[in-house]
């Protein structure tokens, strides 16, 4: 069976949130429908996104980092969300495992959203429909595009390339590639609900200094050769 999904590098996540704009505006415009903004001018700003990154800081000072962590709907093998709606509004695709939900049944009970414990649900103020990420689902099949372009607009619009996507039950392809070979990991697999997609996970990257290296060896400032500025720090030189 095929399942669809993201594999996201937060070794490469930037938080430039190019993946949550051109979502935001290719499913406004898209089968989606429009998605509604609320205040977007004002102090309170809101509205309905199918993708938002998470920033957020770790670490203790001085040893700190920045974390950008993309998140949007998972699409679990064994979602939590389909059960629950007692419309069937929300079901899962045999054919590729997107997990959808069908705006004319939606009677906008948020019960999906109560029972997804990822918090990826979005309800629509004005439609009053419960919404989500459909991994682009009416342009990865649009063969009026070439093949190379058949994939989600986040994907698409990542400038570092974090995002990937394909069938992560084909072992073969490159999203499983890179959960096995880069250590890919769940998201809270404590839910049982075994999301789709992916994380690939931060690597610690460790630049050793040397004392010879924290001064220039050659102060392109001096003047007769004395240092231009009293406040630079001495070069190599000065200091033997």
């Amino acid at each position: 069976m095929t399942q669809l999904a993201l594999v996201i590098d937060l070794n490469v996540c930037v938080g430039c949130h190019a993946c949550v704009t051109n979502c935001k505006q290719w499913n406004t415009s898209g089968a989606a429908g429009a998605l509604v903004d609320c205040n977007p001018y004002e102090a309170e700003p809101n509205g309905t996104f199918f993708n938002r990154v998470q920033t957020f800081e770790v670490g203790s000072f001085p040893n700190t980092e920045t974390v950008h962590f993309p998140k949007s709907c998972l699409h679990c093998e064994d979602p939590a969300c389909v059960p629950v709606c007692p419309t069937g509004a929300s079901y899962k695709r045999k054919e590729d495992g997107i997990v959808l939900v069908d705006y004319d049944k939606c009677i906008g009970c948020k019960y999906c959203s109560w029972a997804c414990p990822y918090g990826v649900r979005e309800f629509d103020e004005q439609r009053k429909v419960m919404t989500k990420c459909t991994l682009c689902v009416d342009r990865i099949y649009d063969e009026s595009l070439p093949e190379e372009r058949r994939k989600p607009s986040c994907v698409l619009a990542c400038p570092p390339g974090a995002r990937l996507f394909g069938d992560v039950h084909d072992p073969d392809s490159e999203v499983s590639v890179a959960i096995r070979e880069r250590g890919g990991y769940q998201l809270m697999p404590e839910a049982g609900t075994n999301p789709a997609n992916h994380y690939l996970p931060r690597r610690k990257t460790v630049i050793p200094v040397r004392a010879e290296e924290l001064y220039r060896s050659d102060n392109p400032h001096k003047i007769d050769g004395a240092p231009f500025d009293k406040n630079l720090p001495p070069t190599t030189e000065e200091l033997n």
